[in-house]
């Protein structure tokens, strides 16, 4: 018997077990908030608009050997709305829009993710917004460049659901589908 035959038969069942990580492994631990970004469009008066948030603070903790172990957490400052308007920045600030005063940041933190192949996947996670929070799922894509992870996801979000665009607003010429993109840049580890 070849002596080191014990030894391939061991190694062979390490690799077959997973034990070993495989060379396509990358890791992705945190989010580059200057490359990244929120944006969102909408249609009023039956013609599309476009607007972004220009701050956030994210957090990441993805293994794409383990993407169901993944973490995902982001903080929106809701101040730093641009709909494209200086005068719609300002009514978006108010009690039936936002509510900064009292609500001046949105979050998401994610609870489930599930790998859907082909780098696709879906993040299940709460939303909170105003003070209320939802189960929202959000379809992402993973496309590596450079030792870089560029995870572009997309919802579609009713507002009225989160209580936005109250009052007057609540019938307005606003559409309750607001579509919100984002691109999150993280460095692989």
């Amino acid at each position: 018997m070849n002596p080191r035959l014990p030894y391939f038969v061991a190694l062979a069942g390490v690799f077959a077990l997973g034990l070993v990580p495989c060379a396509g492994a990358v890791e992705y631990t945190s989010v580059n908030t200057t490359a990244s970004t929120i944006s969102f469009t909408y249609h009023q008066m039956g013609s599309k608009n476009y607007g972004t948030f220009n701050k956030f603070e994210a957090k990441l903790v993805f293994d794409t050997q383990n993407p169901e172990a993944a973490l995902a957490a982001m903080t929106i400052d809701l101040k730093s709305i641009d709909a494209g308007d200086s005068d719609a920045n300002v009514e978006l600030q108010k009690t039936a829009w936002f509510d900064t005063e009292n609500f001046p940041v949105a979050t998401f933190e994610s609870t489930a993710v599930k790998d859907l192949g082909d780098s696709r996947y879906v993040f299940t996670g709460n939303l909170s917004l105003r003070g209320l929070t939802r189960e929202v799922s959000v379809p992402v894509l993973l496309k590596a460049e450079n030792a870089v992870g560029i995870f572009d996801g997309e919802l579609t979000l009713n507002r009225n659901d989160f209580k936005v665009g109250e009052g007057e607003w609540a019938d307005s010429m606003v559409s309750n589908e607001i579509n919100i993109r984002f691109r999150m840049v993280a460095p692989q580890r």
